[in-house]
Formats: structure tokens, C-alpha cells, sequence
């Protein structure tokens, strides 16, 4: 039998507001990618990349996309003898009002959309592929 919808909508809700601290066993990290059964490789503002579990109350709740953050407790596994770095302990989905706080990292800087077109000025995108003609010359 699934869980109650109101259990479901307080999860989400505790998602939306950043705390107001964070405890020195807890550090926001960055998703890179999906290793499975509620597993995920997660880059630390050191830009070491870990492993870390997804806790219970989120599974089959919350989905978690390559790129989002998520709050990382270090030492929430700190008794199992495994390859898990820690346990995800709430996943930002108000980006904005997180980025405001204090502890944000600075090193998970917000990248426009703009600047990554930017950069990439041999585009080709809405272009005619050269012709025959060209290529004779």
C-alpha cells in the first residue's frame, strides 16, 4: 500500500525552504550522476566526487536530475563499513532561495544559459551544410 498524501506533500514542503544552518556533518553537493538503487555520485564543493544514498522518506517521492543539489549528512553512515561517502539528507529544488543562505558554496557558482552559447562560437546549429562547390575550389 503507498504512502499517505500527506505524508508525501510534507516531504516535498520540507524540501522547499533551505534551513537556516547546516550542522558541521553537512555539506551541499552537486549530482553528476546516477549509480542506481537510490545511489548517486555526488562532486563536493572540493571537487572530490562521492557516493552517497538517497534517504528513505525521498525514495519514490522526489527524483533527483544530473546537475541538481542535494544536502550531503557525512556521517549519517559513518557506522557501515562500505563505499558510501554519506546519505542525502534533502534535495534542493529552490534553488534561488538556497543561493541566497550563507553556506552556499562558492564554488557551485550559477552558470547562465547565455554564457555556455558563449562559448561555443563554431556553432553550427541553423546553418546550411557547405555545398559541393566549396569544396572543389
Amino acid at each position: 500500500m503507498p504512502r499517505p498524501k500527506r505524508q508525501l506533500h510534507a516531504t516535498v514542503e520540507d524540501t522547499l525552504t533551505p534551513p537556516d544552518a547546516l550542522s558541521e556533518t553537512q555539506v551541499i553537493a552537486r549530482i553528476t550522476k546516477a549509480a542506481g538503487n537510490n545511489l548517486y555520485n555526488a562532486a563536493l564543493p572540493t571537487t572530490k566526487v562521492v557516493l552517497v544514498e538517497l534517504e528513505p522518506k525521498f525514495r519514490s517521492t522526489i527524483w533527483i536530475k544530473r546537475g541538481s543539489f542535494v544536502v550531503v549528512d557525512t556521517k549519517a553512515l559513518a557506522d557501515r563499513d562500505n563505499k558510501l561517502h554519506g546519505e542525502i539528507v534533502n534535495v534542493v529544488r529552490d534553488e534561488k532561495a538556497w543561493r541566497k543562505m550563507g553556506y552556499w558554496p562558492k564554488e557551485f557558482v550559477k552558470r547562465s544559459s547565455y554564457d555556455e552559447d558563449s562559448e561555443d562560437e563554431a556553432s553550427t546549429v541553423g546553418k546550411m551544410p557547405p555545398s559541393d562547390s566549396e569544396d572543389e575550389e
